[in-house]
Protein backbone atom coordinates (compact mmCIF):
# COMPACT_ATOMS: atom_id res chain seq x y z
CA UNK A 1 0.00 0.00 0.00
CA UNK A 2 1.52 3.29 -0.87
CA UNK A 3 2.56 5.69 2.23
CA UNK A 4 2.47 9.42 2.14
CA UNK A 5 4.26 11.73 3.85
CA UNK A 6 2.96 14.79 4.59
CA UNK A 7 3.69 18.19 5.94
CA UNK A 8 7.07 16.52 6.94
CA UNK A 9 10.02 18.63 8.19
CA UNK A 10 13.92 18.61 7.00
CA UNK A 11 15.39 20.62 9.86
CA UNK A 12 18.98 21.68 9.03
CA UNK A 13 19.35 22.64 12.62
CA UNK A 14 33.99 13.52 40.03
CA UNK A 15 33.62 10.26 41.21
CA UNK A 16 36.43 8.39 42.48
CA UNK A 17 38.36 5.86 40.09
CA UNK A 18 40.80 3.29 40.79
CA UNK A 19 43.13 0.39 39.22
CA UNK A 20 42.93 -2.69 40.60
CA UNK A 21 45.38 -5.23 39.62
CA UNK A 22 44.62 -8.41 38.23
CA UNK A 23 41.26 -7.96 39.48
CA UNK A 24 38.06 -8.81 36.83
CA UNK A 25 34.97 -7.51 37.04
CA UNK A 26 31.46 -8.95 38.51
CA UNK A 27 31.23 -12.25 37.55
CA UNK A 28 34.29 -12.61 35.85
CA UNK A 29 37.95 -14.88 36.31
CA UNK A 30 41.33 -13.29 36.00
CA UNK A 31 42.30 -9.76 34.88
CA UNK A 32 44.08 -9.93 31.95
CA UNK A 33 43.36 -9.99 28.33
CA UNK A 34 40.92 -12.55 27.45
CA UNK A 35 39.52 -13.03 30.74
CA UNK A 36 36.17 -15.46 30.29
CA UNK A 37 32.80 -14.46 32.25
CA UNK A 38 32.37 -17.40 35.24
CA UNK A 39 29.36 -19.32 35.75
CA UNK A 40 26.68 -17.88 38.02
CA UNK A 41 28.72 -14.92 38.36
CA UNK A 42 27.32 -12.86 41.02
CA UNK A 43 25.35 -9.46 39.58
CA UNK A 44 25.23 -5.62 40.87
CA UNK A 45 22.90 -5.03 43.36
CA UNK A 46 19.76 -3.60 42.67
CA UNK A 47 19.16 0.76 43.70
CA UNK A 48 17.08 1.12 45.92
CA UNK A 49 13.77 2.88 45.05
CA UNK A 50 13.57 6.21 44.24
CA UNK A 51 17.51 6.43 44.06
CA UNK A 52 19.89 7.08 41.43
CA UNK A 53 21.86 4.09 41.04
CA UNK A 54 25.34 4.42 41.74
CA UNK A 55 26.75 1.73 38.92
CA UNK A 56 30.08 0.74 38.68
CA UNK A 57 31.82 -1.06 35.75
CA UNK A 58 35.34 -2.37 35.10
CA UNK A 59 38.02 -1.54 32.51
CA UNK A 60 40.99 -2.64 30.53
CA UNK A 61 42.95 -1.32 28.06
CA UNK A 62 42.19 -4.21 25.32
CA UNK A 63 46.66 -4.84 24.64
CA UNK A 64 46.92 -5.19 28.62
CA UNK A 65 46.70 -3.26 31.48
CA UNK A 66 45.87 -3.20 35.41
CA UNK A 67 41.64 -3.64 35.96
CA UNK A 68 40.75 0.26 36.70
CA UNK A 69 36.98 0.59 37.92
CA UNK A 70 34.72 3.33 36.28
CA UNK A 71 31.29 5.28 37.67
CA UNK A 72 29.38 8.85 37.27
CA UNK A 73 29.33 8.91 33.24
CA UNK A 74 26.23 9.38 31.65
CA UNK A 75 27.68 9.68 27.76
CA UNK A 76 30.12 7.98 25.47
CA UNK A 77 32.78 11.21 26.25
CA UNK A 78 32.43 11.33 29.57
CA UNK A 79 33.17 7.19 29.64
CA UNK A 80 36.41 8.03 27.73
CA UNK A 81 37.04 10.44 29.58
CA UNK A 82 36.88 8.55 32.98
CA UNK A 83 38.91 5.74 31.47
CA UNK A 84 41.61 8.06 30.80
CA UNK A 85 41.51 9.27 34.30
CA UNK A 86 42.20 5.70 35.62
CA UNK A 87 45.20 4.66 33.21
CA UNK A 88 46.57 8.05 32.84
CA UNK A 89 46.08 8.94 28.87
CA UNK A 90 44.05 11.28 27.31
CA UNK A 91 40.75 10.46 26.06
CA UNK A 92 41.89 10.99 22.39
CA UNK A 93 43.66 8.70 22.79
CA UNK A 94 40.65 5.77 23.11
CA UNK A 95 39.31 4.78 19.37
CA UNK A 96 36.31 2.51 20.63
CA UNK A 97 35.71 0.24 23.33
CA UNK A 98 34.45 -3.55 22.84
CA UNK A 99 32.29 -5.00 25.50
CA UNK A 100 33.32 -8.56 27.17
CA UNK A 101 36.33 -8.99 25.12
CA UNK A 102 40.01 -7.85 24.14
CA UNK A 103 39.98 -8.45 20.72
CA UNK A 104 38.83 -5.85 17.89
CA UNK A 105 35.15 -7.71 17.14
CA UNK A 106 32.80 -5.62 15.30
CA UNK A 107 29.68 -7.65 17.14
CA UNK A 108 30.88 -6.41 20.70
CA UNK A 109 31.21 -2.98 20.07
CA UNK A 110 30.42 -0.24 22.73
CA UNK A 111 26.98 1.48 21.64
CA UNK A 112 24.61 3.47 23.31
CA UNK A 113 24.06 0.88 25.61
CA UNK A 114 26.22 -1.17 28.21
CA UNK A 115 25.51 -4.39 29.83
CA UNK A 116 25.42 -4.32 33.82
CA UNK A 117 27.65 -6.73 34.19
CA UNK A 118 29.50 -5.87 30.96
CA UNK A 119 32.94 -5.68 31.09
CA UNK A 120 34.57 -2.97 29.35
CA UNK A 121 38.25 -2.84 26.97
CA UNK A 122 39.31 -0.13 25.78
CA UNK A 123 41.12 0.15 21.88
CA UNK A 124 43.79 2.98 22.30
CA UNK A 125 45.96 4.41 19.07
CA UNK A 126 48.88 2.89 17.73
CA UNK A 127 50.75 2.93 14.30
CA UNK A 128 49.32 5.68 12.11
CA UNK A 129 49.47 5.14 8.72
CA UNK A 130 49.24 6.48 4.65
CA UNK A 131 47.68 4.21 2.31
CA UNK A 132 47.37 4.92 -1.64
CA UNK A 133 43.97 3.28 -2.97
CA UNK A 134 42.63 3.17 -6.75
CA UNK A 135 38.84 3.68 -7.18
CA UNK A 136 38.54 1.01 -9.77
CA UNK A 137 34.89 1.07 -9.25
CA UNK A 138 31.87 3.26 -7.26
CA UNK A 139 31.70 0.49 -4.48
CA UNK A 140 34.84 0.41 -2.33
CA UNK A 141 33.36 -2.39 0.28
CA UNK A 142 33.58 -0.35 3.43
CA UNK A 143 31.11 0.16 6.24
CA UNK A 144 31.89 3.12 8.29
CA UNK A 145 31.12 3.66 12.07
CA UNK A 146 32.30 5.93 14.89
CA UNK A 147 33.19 5.96 18.35
CA UNK A 148 30.33 8.45 19.52
CA UNK A 149 33.09 10.91 20.24
CA UNK A 150 34.75 12.01 16.59
CA UNK A 151 36.62 9.21 15.23
CA UNK A 152 35.51 7.47 12.31
CA UNK A 153 36.35 3.47 11.70
CA UNK A 154 36.37 1.17 9.54
CA UNK A 155 33.44 -1.54 11.14
CA UNK A 156 33.37 -3.84 7.86
CA UNK A 157 35.61 -4.76 4.77
CA UNK A 158 33.48 -6.39 2.20
CA UNK A 159 35.32 -9.99 0.54
CA UNK A 160 37.04 -9.15 -2.87
CA UNK A 161 35.91 -5.66 -2.59
CA UNK A 162 38.74 -2.96 -3.36
CA UNK A 163 39.72 -2.11 0.21
CA UNK A 164 39.86 -5.70 0.84
CA UNK A 165 42.90 -6.46 -1.62
CA UNK A 166 44.70 -3.16 -0.10
CA UNK A 167 45.54 -5.52 2.77
CA UNK A 168 47.34 -3.03 4.65
CA UNK A 169 43.92 -1.82 5.87
CA UNK A 170 42.40 -3.09 8.54
CA UNK A 171 39.05 -3.24 10.15
CA UNK A 172 38.89 -0.84 13.29
CA UNK A 173 41.49 1.57 11.77
CA UNK A 174 40.41 5.50 12.55
CA UNK A 175 40.45 7.42 9.17
CA UNK A 176 42.03 10.59 10.21
CA UNK A 177 42.45 12.09 6.65
CA UNK A 178 40.77 11.48 2.95
CA UNK A 179 43.16 13.02 0.13
CA UNK A 180 44.44 15.55 3.09
CA UNK A 181 40.98 16.81 4.28
CA UNK A 182 40.47 15.77 8.15
CA UNK A 183 37.83 13.72 9.11
CA UNK A 184 38.31 14.09 12.93
CA UNK A 185 34.91 15.12 14.43
CA UNK A 186 32.90 14.14 11.45
CA UNK A 187 30.19 11.66 11.98
CA UNK A 188 30.42 8.39 10.69
CA UNK A 189 27.56 9.05 7.58
CA UNK A 190 29.71 12.22 6.76
CA UNK A 191 32.76 10.45 6.19
CA UNK A 192 30.91 7.74 4.33
CA UNK A 193 29.55 10.30 1.64
CA UNK A 194 32.55 11.62 1.46
CA UNK A 195 34.17 8.29 0.26
CA UNK A 196 31.63 7.68 -1.99
CA UNK A 197 31.41 10.50 -3.72
CA UNK A 198 35.42 10.32 -4.70
CA UNK A 199 35.55 9.95 -8.44
CA UNK A 200 35.92 6.59 -10.01
CA UNK A 201 38.87 5.93 -12.21
CA UNK A 202 41.21 8.04 -9.62
CA UNK A 203 43.55 7.05 -6.93
CA UNK A 204 42.96 8.60 -3.20
CA UNK A 205 44.73 8.91 -0.49
CA UNK A 206 43.74 7.94 3.28
CA UNK A 207 45.63 8.65 6.36
CA UNK A 208 45.08 5.72 9.23
CA UNK A 209 45.49 5.00 12.89
CA UNK A 210 44.99 1.51 13.93
CA UNK A 211 44.89 0.25 17.43
CA UNK A 212 47.42 -0.34 19.75
CA UNK A 213 48.16 -4.43 19.66
CA UNK A 214 49.58 -6.34 21.93
CA UNK A 215 51.80 -9.36 20.57
CA UNK A 216 49.09 -12.23 21.24
CA UNK A 217 46.23 -10.09 19.17
CA UNK A 218 47.81 -9.77 15.92
CA UNK A 219 45.36 -11.58 13.99
CA UNK A 220 43.97 -12.05 10.58
CA UNK A 221 43.10 -8.56 9.29
CA UNK A 222 38.99 -9.40 8.46
CA UNK A 223 38.36 -9.99 11.73
CA UNK A 224 35.64 -7.54 12.02
CA UNK A 225 31.42 -7.55 12.19
CA UNK A 226 29.30 -9.75 10.45
CA UNK A 227 27.22 -8.64 8.18
CA UNK A 228 23.57 -7.90 10.08
CA UNK A 229 25.49 -8.86 13.60
CA UNK A 230 23.68 -11.15 15.84
CA UNK A 231 25.57 -10.05 19.24
CA UNK A 232 22.81 -8.75 21.78
CA UNK A 233 23.26 -6.05 23.57
CA UNK A 234 24.49 -6.36 27.18
CA UNK A 235 24.48 -9.65 29.15
CA UNK A 236 23.91 -8.38 32.46
CA UNK A 237 20.26 -8.71 34.60
CA UNK A 238 19.52 -4.34 32.63
CA UNK A 239 21.26 -1.88 30.20
CA UNK A 240 22.33 1.61 31.01
CA UNK A 241 21.52 3.12 28.24
CA UNK A 242 23.61 6.32 27.05
CA UNK A 243 22.45 9.46 25.30
CA UNK A 244 23.95 12.33 23.31
CA UNK A 245 21.52 14.39 25.24
CA UNK A 246 20.07 13.92 28.64
CA UNK A 247 21.52 11.53 31.46
CA UNK A 248 22.07 8.32 31.21
CA UNK A 249 19.20 5.41 32.16
CA UNK A 250 18.79 2.13 33.37
CA UNK A 251 16.68 0.12 31.30
CA UNK A 252 15.42 -3.50 31.15
CA UNK A 253 17.11 -5.14 28.08
CA UNK A 254 15.95 -4.99 24.62
CA UNK A 255 12.48 -7.17 24.13
CA UNK A 256 12.59 -9.30 21.24
CA UNK A 257 10.61 -7.00 19.24
CA UNK A 258 13.28 -4.11 19.48
CA UNK A 259 15.88 -6.45 18.89
CA UNK A 260 14.73 -7.54 15.91
CA UNK A 261 13.71 -3.73 14.83
CA UNK A 262 17.15 -2.82 16.12
CA UNK A 263 19.24 -5.16 13.53
CA UNK A 264 16.90 -4.87 10.51
CA UNK A 265 17.30 -0.76 10.61
CA UNK A 266 20.86 -1.30 11.56
CA UNK A 267 21.20 -3.23 8.09
CA UNK A 268 18.83 -0.93 6.13
CA UNK A 269 21.24 2.15 7.77
CA UNK A 270 24.22 0.32 6.34
CA UNK A 271 22.63 -0.30 2.80
CA UNK A 272 21.71 3.28 2.24
CA UNK A 273 24.43 5.16 4.32
CA UNK A 274 27.08 2.39 4.26
CA UNK A 275 27.10 2.89 8.40
CA UNK A 276 26.07 0.50 10.79
CA UNK A 277 25.13 2.50 14.23
CA UNK A 278 23.27 0.23 17.14
CA UNK A 279 22.43 3.72 19.28
CA UNK A 280 21.24 5.53 16.06
CA UNK A 281 18.92 2.00 15.12
CA UNK A 282 18.13 2.10 18.85
CA UNK A 283 16.82 5.48 18.74
CA UNK A 284 14.48 5.44 15.48
CA UNK A 285 13.18 2.25 16.86
CA UNK A 286 11.94 4.15 19.98
CA UNK A 287 10.61 6.85 18.18
CA UNK A 288 8.57 4.54 15.87
CA UNK A 289 7.51 1.99 18.16
CA UNK A 290 4.26 3.72 19.15
CA UNK A 291 3.56 5.73 16.46
CA UNK A 292 0.13 5.09 13.91
CA UNK A 293 1.24 5.73 10.72
CA UNK A 294 4.01 6.68 8.55
CA UNK A 295 3.16 10.57 8.54
CA UNK A 296 3.32 10.66 12.65
CA UNK A 297 6.59 8.42 12.36
CA UNK A 298 8.05 11.29 9.94
CA UNK A 299 7.23 14.53 12.03
CA UNK A 300 8.91 12.52 14.99
CA UNK A 301 12.05 11.24 12.78
CA UNK A 302 12.85 14.43 11.66
CA UNK A 303 11.95 16.30 15.19
CA UNK A 304 14.70 14.04 16.80
CA UNK A 305 17.00 13.43 14.20
CA UNK A 306 16.98 15.92 12.13
CA UNK A 307 20.05 16.93 11.28
CA UNK A 308 20.47 13.54 9.12
CA UNK A 309 17.84 14.78 6.62
CA UNK A 310 16.67 10.96 6.01
CA UNK A 311 15.09 10.89 2.53
CA UNK A 312 11.36 9.92 2.33
CA UNK A 313 12.16 6.11 0.63
CA UNK A 314 14.55 5.20 3.64
CA UNK A 315 11.71 6.64 6.53
CA UNK A 316 9.33 4.33 4.50
CA UNK A 317 11.64 1.38 4.43
CA UNK A 318 12.10 2.09 8.33
CA UNK A 319 8.66 2.16 8.76
CA UNK A 320 8.51 -1.08 7.37
CA UNK A 321 10.85 -2.50 8.98
CA UNK A 322 9.49 -1.82 12.50
CA UNK A 323 6.02 -2.90 11.10
CA UNK A 324 7.29 -6.28 10.27
CA UNK A 325 9.30 -6.36 13.81
CA UNK A 326 6.19 -5.85 15.60
CA UNK A 327 3.76 -8.27 13.23
CA UNK A 328 6.25 -11.27 13.98
CA UNK A 329 7.46 -11.31 10.36
CA UNK A 330 11.14 -10.54 10.31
Amino acid sequence: MPLGLKGRRKNKSRDSSTLVENEGGPGWRGGGPGATPSAGGPGLPAPPPHARPKLVFHTQLAHGSPTGRIEGFSNVRELYSKIGEVFNIPASEILFCTLNTHRIDMDKLLGGQIGLEDFIFAHTKGLKKEVDVFKAQEALGLTITDNGAGFAFIKRIKEGSIIDQVKVICVGDHIESINGRGVVGCRHYEVAKMLKELPKGQAFRLKLVETTKAFELIEPRSRGGKLGGEGKIGTGRGTLRLRSKGPATVEELPTEFEEKAISKVDDLLESYMGIRDTELAATMVEVGKDKKNPDEFAVALDEALGDFAFPDEFVFDIWGAIGDAKNGRL
